[in-house]
């Protein structure tokens, strides 16, 4: 009997809860129970969006999230792995590489 227990807390997913919202006003209160993630995610868009939700921590990552958030091209995001950790203190991981890619093309449209 006690074999099955691991198996029946592993169905009942990882009982991290996270903020969930995609908006421009930067306050979330949504709450979603992460499934088979364990992390959350705040990820600032530059002037713009900010997404908050449960993610897996190997998707944590500049390449990844670019995949993930295709028509967000210059942003800040933070992972975290306690509950409800993404309300949005603390600090964020810049993007430098997405950063530098949006100066380039500002600075191409200017000598158009």
């Amino acid at each position: 009997a006690s074999g099955q227990q691991p198996e029946r807390l592993v169905s009942l997913g990882s009982g991290l809860r996270c903020y969930k919202c995609s908006d421009y006003t930067g306050r979330c209160e949504n709450v979603q129970e992460c499934t088979y993630e364990d992390s959350c995610i705040s990820l600032h868009e530059r002037g713009g969006k900010t997404v908050r939700q449960c993610t897996r921590y190997t998707d944590c990552d500049i390449s990844r999230l670019t995949q993930m958030f295709p028509s967000i091209s210059s942003f800040t995001y933070r992972c975290c792995n306690s509950n409800l950790c993404n309300s949005g203190s603390g600090v964020a991981v810049a993007t430098p590489v997405v950063a530098l890619m949006g100066s380039l093309l500002s600075a191409c449209w200017s000598w158009m």
